[in-house]
């Protein structure tokens, strides 16, 4: 969140947004955010009713308090501190055309304050890009797990 120690971050109401719509209208909320999640919106897209309907299935199971509390907690938490002691290999990957956590104000900076972080970018992947880019996301997680794997033996 938008703050003196993250000027980056997003603004409250942005999370007061994603807070109504968990907490108040919670069925239209997770059919909504799949467009801008996925990239749906974006020249090009082939929208997949398939993936919108299994993430509103998952968001729909889930607890009510606890996803109203994620966003409390994912927004108003400063883990920047906890980040700096975490000194395994971490692998940050970012779509830099992600509409729900812009690079800059998180994967930017997570990358740069873990002890040994690697950084892979995406250009025009949404946040949604695991189940987008299956593929090749799969295929750079298992580059940096073999490569981690070799260095620790």
């Amino acid at each position: 969140m938008k703050s003196e120690k993250n000027p980056d971050g997003l603004p409250l109401a942005v999370f007061d947004q994603l807070r109504t719509g968990t907490g108040f209208h919670r069925s239209q909320f997770y059919q909504d955010i799949t467009i801008p999640f996925y990239g749906f919106n974006r020249p090009g897209a082939q929208i997949s009713q398939g993936i919108r309907d299994n993430w509103w299935r998952q968001g729909m199971m889930g607890a009510i308090k606890a996803q109203y509390d994620c966003v409390k907690a994912l927004s108003e938490t400063d883990f920047f501190e906890d980040l700096k002691t975490i000194d395994v290999p971490v692998l940050v990957m970012h779509g830099l055309d992600d509409q729900i956590c812009p690079f800059e104000s998180s994967g930017a900076k997570s990358a740069k304050l873990v002890k040994k972080g690697t950084l892979i970018t995406y250009p025009g992947f949404p946040h949604g890009m695991p189940t987008t880019h299956a593929e090749k996301i799969n295929a750079d997680l298992l580059t940096f797990f073999k490569a981690t794997a070799a260095v620790a033996a």
